[in-house]
């Protein structure tokens, strides 16, 4: 759970990495940037992630039909991964 929230925290941080950057680059070659578009940056943000959120339902497995198995400790003291079994 905790990769798919950093990689939606990623998607949604990349547009501000891409402007500060390119700003950076900007500045140091004598061109003037203007002002930060919060607006634009905040909204495509937002795209970037409703696309990971459309991208999730679509491609993920269906497991409708299906039975979870938790995860169990055996006698030796590993743990199983949870699992899903046909019903």
């Amino acid at each position: 759970m905790l990769r798919v929230l950093l990689l939606r925290a990623a998607l949604m941080a990349l547009p501000f990495v891409l402007w500060f950057a390119w700003r950076a680059w900007a500045r140091r070659n004598g061109r003037d940037p203007g002002e930060t578009p919060w607006a634009w940056l905040v909204g495509i943000a937002g795209v970037l992630l409703g696309l990971s959120l459309m991208a999730t339902a679509v491609f993920h497995k269906d497991t409708r039909g299906q039975t979870y198995v938790p995860g169990e400790v055996t006698a030796d003291g590993r743990v199983t991964e949870g699992r899903y079994e046909d019903r």
